[in-house]
């Protein structure tokens, strides 16, 4: 009897596993290495609440400006993500500055069906106005 009841609770522990495995969806995951690298655009106007969260960023818009390249993900302690460090500023790297912006002022725009760039809301001039940040401000 202590057998079969081992068995019987090792079929629904694994069966429980292949369940969850089977119910995550991958359709709406990005990885990480398809953002770090990608482009900073801004639309340099300064966009209100409501302009900010009805603009559509599906495809590439020619009126936004290319202003540098991420550099970094940033997580919380759970898991999520709230913010990015963006290198902005500066010509091959000389005179650019390291920023970290915050989730509510990022949309991720898709580039292609495997890289992403991201939309700020602030101007470039507001960004250069932020903190620098390096490796250490983490610590």
């Amino acid at each position: 009897m202590k057998r079969f009841t081992a068995l019987a609770l090792v079929a629904t522990l694994a069966g429980g596993s292949a369940m969850a495995q089977d119910a995550m969806s991958t359709d709406n995951l990005i990885r990480s290495r398809d953002i770090t690298g990608g482009d900073v655009y801004t639309t340099n106007t300064d966009m209100d609440d409501t302009s900010w969260d009805s603009m559509d960023v599906g495809t590439m818009d020619d009126g936004w400006n290319d202003i540098g390249e991420i550099e970094d993900l940033v997580l919380d302690q759970n898991g999520q993500m709230v913010g990015v460090v963006a290198e902005i500023g500066g010509f091959l790297d000389i005179g650019d500055k390291h920023v970290m912006i915050e989730m509510n002022d990022i949309k991720l725009a898709p580039v292609d069906d495997r890289s992403y760039a991201l939309v700020v809301r602030q101007t470039e001039e507001q960004l250069e106005q932020l903190p620098s940040v390096d490796e250490s401000f983490l610590d």
